[in-house]
């Protein structure tokens, strides 16, 4: 990603259809996810109202979207990494771990203390890269998941 400049910022809502068609194309990237992901194509869905209430960042790449994160106010205070989408010819160019530290950013601002994912088994290593220490484990819809949580 040398010479091109990255930037992050909230997602508008006429690109939600063009956001869940990123995310199809990074979840199917992901082979272990593959099937059980096309038995419940409803899964990938990206409320509008996310994108409404400022709770969805796009990362760019010289002005063309690359990624995006989703977050979700929890109970506790903190926020949930509710997603994290990057073009798969882009993963490890630095996108993703941009997004998280952003939704971190944007938790702080929120006043929460922590950030929680419920990671693939395949991002532990990213997540504990980006300072996520695991907390536990959890059945999703694609199998095991595992909690994880960053503090703020």
């Amino acid at each position: 990603m040398q010479n091109r400049k990255l930037t992050i910022r909230l997602a508008r809502p006429e690109e939600r259809e063009a956001l869940e068609e990123l995310q199809w194309r990074a979840s199917l990237a992901n082979e272990n996810d593959r099937d059980a992901l096309l038995e419940h194509p409803d899964a990938i869905e990206l409320p509008l109202a996310q994108i409404e209430a400022g709770q969805v960042l796009v990362a760019e790449i010289d002005g063309s979207t690359v990624g995006f994160a989703a977050i979700l106010p929890r109970d506790d205070g903190d926020i949930d990494l509710d997603g994290l989408f990057v073009e798969p010819d882009l993963w490890r160019a630095g996108a993703g771990r941009a997004l998280v530290d952003h939704c971190s950013q944007l938790g702080r601002q929120l006043g929460a203390t922590g950030l929680h994912v419920v990671g693939n088994p395949h991002a532990i290593g990213f997540y504990q890269a980006c300072g996520f220490e695991v907390t536990g484990s959890h059945v999703t819809l694609f199998g095991s998941g595992i909690l994880m949580r960053r503090k703020l």
